[in-house]
């Protein structure tokens, strides 16, 4: 690709419109500079000479949109991010549920697991957990939209900066359930067998359909509109147990929104009626 190319203010428009079709993320022109850095490596992978060129290939050729969607997608995630949230769920969640549910099986779901730090501190703690109740059972679901950070998620390896972040909060549950590897560190399997995964579009049901006691949807109704983050958040509600928890990001608030779940933390809401 030549250097000389350019994203036009038309192209962009088209790109923006072709980022909310396939993902629901609402851009705006101030991403310009963002977009043009992520899809700039693919177009000379390509040997493509315009944006235009590249929105042509993606209309056309099916197998480019997932690349286009791993391109424009979000998934910056730390181990143990906002510890408020952490903390209930060690200390307050998963004692009432174990109460409360004494021969089940806990079903969560890691709804944009990105590349699975969110999900393997889930599963951390619901280890911890078993060593106070041996009869403890639970169940993650972890799924994206992005194929490829999905595959990063299953392979369980991280490096830099997820590792200082545990390294520093959690050092003793990085020594327990991670294995130094020639690039850092490796996810041990006691934690990834309670774990599958599934390419999933927030916009869409969840097929096939399942019931959680949770979802965590952390940190990703900031990149919809409020059209769209109603529609993610019935989706999720479709897929919570009656008695079910919510669990968002900190920069999000669905106060305003009519979607029918109950606060009951900040950061966390009940399963409003179905």
């Amino acid at each position: 690709m030549s250097h000389a190319a350019t994203l036009t203010p038309e192209v962009l428009t088209t790109l923006i419109a072709l980022v909310r079709q396939h993902t629901g993320i609402a851009m705006t022109a101030r991403k310009s500079v963002l977009l043009e850095r992520r899809l700039q490596p693919r177009l000379q992978a390509l040997a493509l000479h315009s944006y235009q060129a590249y929105l042509e290939r993606v209309a056309s050729d099916g197998d480019e949109v997932a690349h286009f969607i791993d391109l424009v997608t979000t998934n910056d995630t730390l181990f143990f991010r906002t510890p408020h949230i952490w903390d209930y769920f060690r200390d307050r969640y998963l004692p009432a549920w174990a109460r409360a549910h004494p021969d089940g099986c806990l079903n969560v779901w890691s709804a944009a697991a990105a590349s699975g730090e969110e999900l393997y501190s889930i599963a951390m703690l619901c280890e911890q957990f078993r060593l106070q109740a041996p009869a403890f059972r639970y169940q993650i679901l972890a799924s994206d939209i992005s194929r490829h950070i999905l595959a990063a998620a299953k392979a369980g390896q991280y490096s830099g900066r997820s590792v200082e972040r545990i390294r520093l909060s959690h050092p003793e549950l990085l020594r327990k359930y991670f294995t130094p590897s020639p690039h850092g560190v490796q996810v041990n399997e006691e934690l990834r067998r309670h774990v599958s995964f599934a390419q999933h579009n927030l916009l869409d049901v969840l097929r096939p359909a399942r019931r959680f006691d949770l979802v965590f949807l952390r940190n990703v109704l900031i990149y919809f509109d409020a059209e769209h983050q109603e529609t993610v958040l019935r989706q999720a509600r479709a897929s919570l147990r009656d008695d079910g928890r919510l669990i968002l990001g900190e920069s999000e608030s669905i106060a305003r929104l009519g979607t029918g779940y109950q606060f009951e933390f900040p950061m966390i809401y009940k399963a409003g009626s179905a």
